[in-house]
């Protein structure tokens, strides 16, 4: 237990905290170590229980899942955020990825993929579920059509094979787990490769790796 994930929910429905906290207790490796029902109550609670991950709910009165989100990785950048809401098209949502949040999922993602996504924010992984980055390139298509003439040749020229094609599977959503166990590689060799393929296309994050997989005709919609 010493060694466990310690995990603070935080959302405005106690039925859902309630839901959450079965699902996740009954998982070896992870401690629910708290609860909070809005944003100002989650501050409180990450002071007193620092929690390895926050389960952060978007929409909540006072001090919103953004807000709390934004403060949380401001002052304890360590602490690792994963966004879940009802909705697949939530402006909100969206700005929580900007306000630091390591990931974002739907609240009906399937039990064993929220246990995953915590997983893998708890090792420094990013996750977007593949319905939101499906979502974030509809979002951004309109914006985007000039810059759909540009060489991907050219432009993924200093990219090796083996970077391009893990390249690719960022762009579709695939935490660095998933690629691992795709390409038949260590997760260590696959976080390597993002961090180089980052460094060599001046990317962040995961949602600006879609958002030029898409201006290079990588992925669509």
């Amino acid at each position: 237990m010493g060694n466990d994930i310690r995990v603070l929910l935080v959302d405005d429905q106690e039925l859902v905290r309630y839901g959450f906290r079965l699902l996740l207790e009954a998982q070896p490796g992870i401690t629910v170590v708290g609860e909070a029902a809005d944003g100002a109550q989650a501050l409180g609670a990450v002071d007193r229980l620092h929690p390895d991950v926050v389960l952060m709910d978007v929409r909540m009165p006072g001090i919103s899942g953004i807000e709390a989100t934004k403060r949380i990785t401001g002052l304890r950048p360590d602490i690792r955020i994963l966004v879940l809401t009802t909705y697949d098209l939530d402006e909100y949502a969206f700005a929580a990825l900007g306000a630091g949040a390591s990931g974002f999922l739907l609240k009906d993602t399937r039990p064993g993929d929220l246990v995953t996504a915590i997983h893998a924010v708890h090792s420094g992984d990013a996750v977007v579920s593949p319905r939101i980055t499906a979502k974030l390139i509809e979002v951004a298509a309109p914006h985007l059509g000039v810059l759909r003439t540009v060489n991907a040749d050219a432009a993924l020229s200093e990219l090796t094979a083996r970077e391009r094609e893990i390249f690719v599977l960022i762009a579709r959503g695939e935490t660095n787990s998933e690629i691992a166990a795709a390409l038949y590689l260590s997760e260590s060799t696959v976080k390597a490769n993002v961090g180089r393929v980052f460094f060599k296309l001046s990317l962040r994050n995961r949602v600006e790796a879609v958002i030029r997989a898409y201006e290079l005709g990588l992925v669509g919609q």
